[in-house]
């Protein structure tokens, strides 16, 4: 049967397993212990949290599916999926920070990279001694990234890296980046390559941190590379196939920010349900009145069909089957579901929704960039579109 068929042959269960229950248990005790005192500060400081950080590397979470062998934690995707919820449902700050380390560096490296490059970079970076970042979007390389004006130019046993990269997450801290750049520009997206780039190295610079709407703890700027020169060995797959890699790294990031995204809409609707139970108006909990109840059953529908839907992309990613379309579904309608729920609860809290003292409005300020980032919602409609196509085999008239 298809990936989209509701039966399946061998059956179905909604049960996670022993060791994905314990995961989920020990990151929600980690993030009420040592996030949730910490998040309000952040988010009003705009600090990067370095020492919750150390500790997530310390419990395996910036490593989660990496091998064992090469130093990560061995677990499944599902496992990661149900860690980048629990981490944002307390601060979604903490959850792209751990959601780029694994997902868009530490993948690309474990699928793509040599032996002698998982020896010396994806061994620190799935242990959390080095901090990783995601080198893609440029000026004009937004939504169509394979418009990549960052030249990679080769000279003896190296390439030369000029150009500038915006947005980066992590960027601040990170030691290691994972970076795309033209070798080829006549050939367009077939002559992308991909690279491994110390943050060290000379020529390369970072800019000054960025102010954004929300998810204020993580560090986002530009990185610049004025004559970066790096080894041909620190090439990440092969030459002219880093389109590719970007493709399949993005692949697992959707789904990974649509986890993120999910614990958001959790926040959210327990924050509501929480508020309406002990907010009096009229002698009666404001959870009585049908305008309020009607906010939460609609909160609710999206958040569980945002659970399924992510939870569905990366059990088909765990059992190796195709997920693109899957991955953007699930990052389409938790994007835009955590928005709602957190808007919701901002409704539903009334005047003290707007202040600053009451979670729900950082909650919908950190929703919004799930809409955006990892591919915007308008592109996640095309990749479904086409995947649609794709299978029905739909062509031209005649």
């Amino acid at each position: 049967m298809k990936t989209g068929d509701v039966a399946i042959a061998t059956g179905v269960s909604f049960d996670l397993s022993e060791d994905q229950r314990a995961v989920r248990e020990m990151v929600r005790d980690f993030a009420e212990r040592e996030i949730r005192p910490i998040a309000a500060h952040i988010d009003e400081t705009h600090e990067f949290p370095a020492a919750t950080t150390k500790k997530m590397a310390e419990l395996g979470l910036l490593g989660m599916f990496v091998p064992e062998q090469y130093d990560g934690a061995g677990m499944d995707y599902l496992s990661y999926v149900i860690a980048i919820e629990e981490l944002s449902r307390v601060c979604a700050s903490h959850g792209v920070i751990a959601s780029v380390n694994n997902s868009l560096v530490c993948f690309p490296i474990m699928t793509y990279g040599t032996e002698a490059q998982k020896e010396k970079y994806l061994k620190p970076l799935a242990r959390g001694d080095w901090l990783g970042a995601y080198c893609l979007t440029e000026p004009n390389a937004g939504s169509n990234a394979a418009n990549q004006e960052t030249t990679a130019t080769a000279d003896g046993d190296d390439f030369i890296l000029n150009g500038t990269k915006l947005f980066v997450t992590n960027a601040g801290p990170s030691d290691i980046l994972v970076v795309y750049a033209a070798t080829d520009r006549s050939l367009g997206p077939r002559g992308i390559s991909a690279f491994i780039v110390e943050a060290t190295t000379p020529g390369v610079t970072k800019g000054k941190k960025e102010k954004k709407l929300g998810i204020h703890g993580s560090d986002t700027r530009e990185i610049a590379f004025a004559n970066a020169r790096v080894p041909k060995a620190n090439m990440l797959g092969q030459l002219h196939k880093g389109y590719t890699v970007a493709l399949a790294t993005l692949g697992g990031g959707r789904i990974g920010i649509a986890a993120q995204a999910l614990g958001i809409a959790q926040a959210a609707v327990e924050a509501a349900v929480r508020y309406a139970g002990e907010r009096h108006q009229f002698d009666l909990p404001i959870g009585e009145f049908d305008a309020i109840r009607a906010m939460l059953a609609d909160s609710a529908v999206e958040l569980e069909t945002s659970r399924l839907l992510v939870y569905q992309a990366a059990w088909l990613r765990d059992q190796g089957r195709p997920h693109i379309k899957e991955a953007s579904l699930a990052k389409w309608h938790a994007s835009e579901a955590a928005t709602r729920c957190a808007g919701a609860a901002i409704q539903v809290h009334g005047g003290y929704g707007y202040l600053t003292e009451f979670t729900v409005e950082r909650l919908w300020r950190d929703a919004k960039i799930c809409e955006i980032y990892e591919g915007t919602t308008e592109v996640q409609k095309m990749v479904v579109a086409a995947q649609l196509l794709k299978e029905h085999a739909i062509g031209p008239p005649g």
